[in-house]
């Protein structure tokens, strides 16, 4: 399984045979353009996640593609008609891979703030290692997770809470996603913290380069 981060929370899971985006949001732009997709799967509906602006065209382009999105994401952005819903405990299989949707809500922002849902996403497939895409929640634990995309910042969490994700959820692989708001300085803090203080290898992708886990 080969992972491409493209900026924020997108990221591009290829296998030999299988082609998948998640979370195509506003704070990047190198989703934009892509083709030969076999699903768009989108955690929950912040526009950091689903770009309302972009997400037409790149189904558009990738007219066969499946996308299958959290619920609510379905009357929140104009997805065509195309969307299938995802709830907690929902299963759909793309090509060879395997995709479970687990969570159920967006971690909380503020009291203040309603918490809207958010699912995360585990795919798996024979012979390749098990990826969590959290989307925006850190309080689902899945069972034997080989990489993680890790948001290595958001307003919705202090960085205790992501170290004790990483230390329950015990990946030996990671990546950081979730970062288009931090400052370099930020970055280096919280990428060497998290590398520091949890069992998870938590490896840089920004140059965007694709990246295949080695063990």
């Amino acid at each position: 399984m080969q992972f491409t981060h493209l900026g924020h929370a997108a990221v591009l899971v290829e296998t030999a045979t299988t082609r998948i985006l998640i979370d195509p949001g506003n704070f990047s732009g190198a989703w934009h353009g892509l083709t030969n997709l076999d699903a768009v799967l989108v955690t929950h509906q912040h526009p950091d996640h689903v770009n309302p602006d972009n997400i037409a065209a790149l189904l558009s382009a990738n007219p066969d593609a499946l996308v299958a999105v959290e619920a609510s994401v379905i009357d929140a952005v104009d997805l065509g008609g195309r969307a299938r819903p995802l709830m907690p405990g929902d299963t759909v299989d793309v090509g060879d891979v395997h995709v479970a949707a687990v969570g159920g809500q967006h971690a909380l922002i503020h009291r203040d703030i309603p918490r809207i849902a958010n699912v995360g996403l585990v795919l798996s497939a024979e012979g390749e290692p098990t990826f969590f895409h959290p989307g925006d929640e850190l309080d689902t634990i899945v069972e034997g997770v080989d990489v993680v995309a890790v948001p290595i910042m958001g307003p919705w969490a202090a960085m205790k809470e992501h170290i004790d994700f990483l230390r329950a959820l015990k990946a030996p692989d990671g990546f950081a996603v979730h970062e288009a708001l931090l400052s370099e300085r930020g970055w280096a803090l919280a990428f060497s913290r998290y590398n520091a203080m949890t069992p998870t290898t938590v490896h840089d992708l920004r140059d965007g380069r694709p990246w295949t886990p080695v063990r």
